[in-house]
Formats: structure tokens, C-alpha cells, sequence
């Protein structure tokens, strides 16, 4: 995005809007992370300084498209993650950059189990 005011231009990089978008789809609930790709062997959970990952975005002057790869918890209903994860995401970059987000594409890649989360917070003392 780029807007030009009185001052001088604004331009917002596709990387900050993939931050954003990633950061809101983290935030939902039922997600458990996101999704690097099939293409790129298993799906890997990823968060914090990679929140880009699992998602793309195309941004024009005014508009924003954003598609997303994600993983959800097992046991959640996967249709009502999917609908809150969209409006959670364009919410979050309309507020935030201004721009109009035209859609939200929703890939779900995965689930997560509980036990594969157990496992991988549990430290083991030797």
C-alpha cells in the first residue's frame, strides 16, 4: 500500500501485512499454529519471529488479499475456527494499515493433537 499526503508518501511493505495477518491468525482460538506448506515436507509449527510463514498476501494501492495455511486443534470445529480465523485476520489489518481486505482464504493443513503438544512443552531431566 501507498498513499501520498501533505507530508510526503506512505507505503506499507507486504511483509508488515503478512505480520499482521499471522500474528491475528495465531490469536484465534482453535489454531493451533501455522502451516509452512505441504510442499515443503511435514507441516512445521512455527510462531513468534516466523508468523509469515503460512501466509501469503497480495497488496495493491487500496486492497488486500491474504490466503493462509493453517493447523487446528483437534476437537475443534473446524468451519467456525475457519470463519472467526478470517475475521479475526481482516479485522486486525484493516485496523491497523487501512487497507481493504477484499478476502480471506483459509487452507487447514493439519491438527494438532493433544498429545503431541504434551509432548513437545514436557523437558525432561536428566
Amino acid at each position: 500500500m501507498s498513499a501520498e499526503n501533505q507530508t510526503g508518501m506512505i507505503r506499507i511493505s507486504d511483509d508488515v501485512v503478512a505480520t499482521i495477518a499471522g500474528l491475528a491468525a495465531l490469536e484465534t482460538p482453535g489454531v493451533a499454529a501455522m502451516s509452512g506448506g505441504i510442499s515443503e515436507g511435514l507441516a512445521k509449527r512455527l510462531s513468534g519471529k516466523n508468523v509469515q510463514k503460512g501466509v501469503s498476501v497480495e497488496v495493491g494501492q487500496l486492497e488486500a488479499a491474504i490466503d493462509l495455511r493453517v493447523i487446528v486443534n483437534y476437537g475443534s470445529k473446524i468451519q467456525e475456527v475457519c470463519r472467526s480465523l478470517q475475521e479475526n485476520v481482516k479485522e486486525a489489518v484493516e485496523n491497523m494499515t487501512g487497507l481493504n481486505v477484499v478476502e480471506v482464504n483459509v487452507k487447514v493443513e493439519g491438527v494438532a493433537f493433544r498429545e503431541e503438544e504434551a509432548e513437545e512443552t514436557t523437558v525432561r531431566i536428566k
